[in-house]
């Protein structure tokens, strides 16, 4: 029974060899995941033993079911062509079928048996995925064996390894799968295409190519990885490939699967299999891998390479972006980091009677309403055009454990960079009872033409404004919204430099109506990476990372005042921390003081 809980549904396509695996699996699931979801798991097989399915339903509790889902029929026509190669049987394809087999879900997870999860696994279901047919992280081992990538780029047909995604973990959009006939058009191209490498994770990065969220590396850990991460960090592991821990001593994160199988019936099992694993299977091991890098080797060679011209036939670089980022060179090395490098609409002193504040208003809140709607129809746009790219939300749990009013700040860099912090207040849940409101610039109110200048004059928007009077409006709604237990965006930089990287030094208007209002302050940094990617302005479209730091709350105990200093000071340390981490690098600006460059205090 189902106790009214939301329904999780999670697949697995498995046979009889890798049963005492996904007992393992299915032991860390079910103790780290959420007891507020009930978990409907789905095993699909051709053939699995009785006294298998006997062990693995122990599993089901009161918020968990399992079924034993029989696919002999389902793949009767097409098991012919799903082509196979060393221990891999044809169930590794059966999560392709999935979107057709069950259409009264909307989306799923899809999970290999040679895993451990680490974190709670409905924090992945409530990932937002968009419109993109998956959610899912980069493959660890493309990204650390340049012939796979070559393979993943050449043959595959992904613009950039990078973006090649491991398909043992899935967050599938079902909905869109059945949208984008996905069963239909992979039945095609197993007509008319053999992938041989990684088989059906191949066929999946190439029909989804271009609607895929890059999630997080933490949710499909691979011992194989390269890159330190805090093991706090990790939500799943994934012995993938030959780094099994019922094969191999010293394989890393091996404690963590010995942890969990101690707790199956299969654990005995388990150590007698590794007990018993021969130097023969072991050295057939290392030769299947080699043949596996010959195999893509082989594959890469007998297709020609693009890649150069089509990195090289760019759109020509506009002549105004260039001479925007000459201009932020320029105040850079003259230390004057409050001056926007693009000229904004002309200023018109915004009068008290011109501006309602509080949308007190009907026509105001039906403005606000209409304008909310139409803007959030743009962003959905933006990204599914791909010239908004979120490629990664961290830290959302500390925007979402904020009870109260709040300061949101963040670095500015874009025009229209409230728009990805609007999708990640929507993304935490805070807009089911909280509005997000955005400081603006007094021109961009009452000035601004066209559709944004609409969004600018509806979208709970506050601007600032030359007039004294207006300004007072302005400081009292500020106090009544933070009050009320709504979120204010400031940009504390007080300027917009176009893609700049860089933390710039900040102002205390954001720290002082958070001081005031005794209210916390939650310090989002934005960074950045070139996507393949060219825009109409010639220049690479970036993909975002947003990372929201722990917030920031007023010391009871210190002046308003101190509180302004020291909520500043911490809210740039914050963002400074996140510059170094992301971008790898100490940040030094490049102010000129006798022709050189000198470190950031």
């Amino acid at each position: 029974m189902e106790n009214n809980l939301e329904v999780i549904p999670i697949f697995f396509g498995i046979d009889d060899v890798y049963m005492p695996f996904l007992a393992v699996t299915l032991e860390s699931l079910i103790e780290n995941a959420s007891k507020n979801y009930y978990y409907s798991i789905k095993i699909l097989y051709t053939s699995i033993d009785e006294d298998n399915k006997r062990k693995i339903n122990k599993y089901q509790s009161q918020n968990v079911n399992i079924e034993f889902v029989d696919l002999n029929y389902y793949i009767e026509n097409v098991k012919d062509k799903l082509y196979t190669r060393d221990y891999y049987s044809k169930t590794t394809y059966f999560r392709l079928f999935i979107a057709n087999l069950y259409p009264q879900y909307d989306k799923a997870i899809y999970l290999d048996s040679d895993i451990v999860v680490l974190g709670d696994i409905s924090e992945l279901y409530n990932q937002d995925i968009g419109d993109n047919l998956v959610a899912a992280a980069p493959d660890d081992v493309i990204q650390t064996t340049k012939v796979f990538q070559e393979y993943a780029e050449k043959v595959v047909g992904v613009s950039d390894y990078r973006n090649y995604f491991n398909a043992g973990i899935l967050l599938m959009n079902l909905d869109e799968f059945r949208k984008f006939n996905f069963q239909e058009k992979f039945l095609y191209l197993l007509e008319t295409v053999k992938f041989t490498v990684a088989q059906d994770q191949d066929y999946l990065n190439r029909l989804c190519k271009g609607k895929v969220k890059i999630i997080d590396k933490g949710w499909d850990r691979m011992p194989i990885a390269t890159d330190n991460m805090p093991i706090e960090n990790i939500k799943i592991i994934h012995y993938n490939l030959g780094q099994k821990p019922w094969k191999y001593d010293n394989i890393q994160y091996q404690e963590y699967f010995w942890e969990y199988a101690k707790k199956t019936e299969y654990y005995e099992y388990i150590c007698e299999l590794k007990a018993n694993y021969t130097e023969e299977e072991r050295f057939k091991d290392i030769q299947q891998y080699k043949d596996l890098k010959a195999l893509a080797q082989k594959e890469s060679d007998c297709v020609g390479d693009d890649r150069l011209n089509r990195k090289n036939s760019v759109i020509e670089k506009s002549k105004e972006r260039l001479e925007i980022i000459e201009k932020i060179k320029e105040l850079e090395a003259n230390g004057i980091f409050d001056i926007d490098v693009e000229d904004d609409p002309p200023t018109v002193p915004l009068q008290p009677e011109d501006i309602d504040y509080l949308r007190t208003s009907k026509i105001s809140q039906i403005k606000s309403k209409m304008a909310t709607k139409v803007a959030e129809r743009l962003v959905n746009d933006l990204v599914k055009d791909n010239k908004l790219i979120i490629k990664d939300v961290k830290g959302i749990e500390n925007m979402q454990k904020v009870k109260s009013g709040a300061i949101i700040t963040c670095n500015h860099f874009n025009p229209f960079d409230s728009f990805t912090v609007e999708k990640v207040f929507r993304m935490s849940g805070q807009d089911k009872d909280k509005k997000l409101y955005k400081v603006i610039r007094e021109g961009n109110y009452t000035n601004f033409p066209g559709l944004y200048g609409f969004f600018f004059k509806n979208c709970d928007t506050l601007p600032l404004s030359s007039n004294k009077r207006t300004m007072i409006e302005f400081i009292k709604a500020v106090d009544i919204i933070l009050k009320r237990g709504d979120f204010i965006l400031v940009y504390p930089e007080q300027s917009m430099w176009w893609n700049y990287r860089k933390p710039k030094p900040l102002k205390n208007g954001a720290f002082n109506f958070a001081a005031r209002n005794n209210v916390p302050v939650i310090p989002i940094f934005i960074t950045m990476e070139d996507s393949d990617i060219i825009g109409e302005d010639g220049f690479p479209v970036q993909e975002y990372t947003v990372n929201i730091g722990e917030p920031i709350y007023p010391n009871e105990s210190s002046s308003e005042k101190d509180n302004v200093n020291e909520m500043r000071d911490k809210n740039y340390e914050i963002w400074k921390e996140i510059y170094e981490d992301f971008y790898d690098m100490p940040l030094e600006y490049n102010i000129l003081d006798n022709k050189e460059s000198v470190n950031e205090e």
